[in-house]
């Protein structure tokens, strides 16, 4: 019998990070849950970290994960924002790894060809597949369908390399 696996996936951001949470079982994905953890933008960065590490923590005691993926994040045009972005990564990835959580990391294109096929798909090709893969789904916002998307993506990745192993073991 093939076991449940509940991935948490994680968009990162300093106003808004997304979760998703999903049931994978074989090939079969199920939705749980979704939702963003916001900072408060008048805040220092430290009191704005703290309120992403304290959303994330509770997020994970309420949904039991067993792993979590979090995407990798992309590089802007302004260097500050870049860094603060980084940090607010560094607390996405924290907070599962303190949990005893494994921690899977996806480039945005890696992500968009698991999810659409294609490394290059907008936001709404994203959300459409999101919605056909777990149409029990619902989202307020981008973030936290884009955090199912990466879930998602993790769910067809361990299949991948659970396969590859199994043939390795051989």
């Amino acid at each position: 019998m093939t076991q449940v696996v509940r991935i948490i996936g994680i968009d990162p951001g300093l106003q808004r990070t997304g979760w998703g949470v999903i049931d994978s079982v074989g090939n079969r994905l199920s939705f749980v849950a979704c939702g963003t953890v916001t900072s408060t933008a008048t805040d220092e960065l430290a009191g704005r970290l703290v309120e992403l590490h304290d959303g994330l923590t509770s997020v994970i005691a309420d949904h039991a994960p067993d792993e979590a993926a979090v995407e990798h994040t992309f590089v802007n045009t302004n260097p500050t924002s870049t860094l603060k972005l980084g940090q607010a990564r560094g607390v996405a990835l924290l907070v599962p790894a303190r949990a005893g959580l494994s921690v899977a990391e996806y480039q945005p294109n890696a992500v968009k060809k698991a999810i659409v096929g294609a490394g290059h798909a907008d936001k709404d090709q994203i959300q459409h597949m999101v919605r056909i893969l777990l149409p029990k789904a619902v989202w307020k916002g981008a973030d936290a369908a884009d955090a199912l998307a990466i879930a998602i993506c993790h769910a067809h990745h361990r299949q991948t390399l659970g396969r590859a192993l199994r043939i390795a073991a051989r």
